[in-house]
């Protein structure tokens, strides 16, 4: 027995036990590369390959078809605010071919009166303190936006 632990403690024994651990360790790793390998076929990446041809040649394709739909439903989109309006403009035009209308508007746009009829402005206290300048366009008579037109370019010239 005094032999045998002897044995089990000399270097050749322990180098030998380390070669055996060693080369299970290789031969175990040999077999995984082995199994890993078997895993992924040359079809295998060659469909892989394929696939991803296939998605960048579509890619473009696909963005542009995309794009196109969007632009395509924005025409649309358009197309219908265009026959609102045009439908608006209609209207608009049906009512300035009825007379009374066209009486009504140059009534109270222009200020005319009917003959017989007496003209008058009303004139509110707060307003007439308020200068001419202070008047936006859309406030006073159009005649009076003429004249003050015609002031400005006469003081541009002094």
């Amino acid at each position: 027995m005094a032999v045998k632990d002897r044995d089990r403690f000399s270097t050749a024994t322990r180098i030998r036990l380390l070669g055996e651990q060693t080369a299970a360790r290789v031969y175990r790793s040999q077999t995984k590369r082995q199994a890993r390998r078997s895993r992924l076929t040359g079809r295998a990446a060659l469909l892989a390959l394929v696939v991803c041809t296939m998605v960048v040649a579509l890619a473009y394709p696909i963005r542009q078809y995309v794009s196109q739909r969007a632009e395509i439903a924005d025409m649309q989109r358009e197309k219908e605010d265009a026959a609102q309006r045009v439908e608006q403009l209609r209207d608009v035009k049906a009512r300035w071919q009825d007379d009374a209308y066209a009486e009504q508007q140059i009534r109270l746009r222009l200020h005319y009166v009917m003959p017989g009829e007496t003209g008058y402005i009303v004139i509110d206290p707060d307003a007439a303190k308020q200068s001419r300048a202070a008047l936006g366009a859309a406030d006073r008579p159009w005649y009076a936006n003429i004249w003050d037109g015609v002031d400005k370019a006469d003081a541009s010239r002094q």
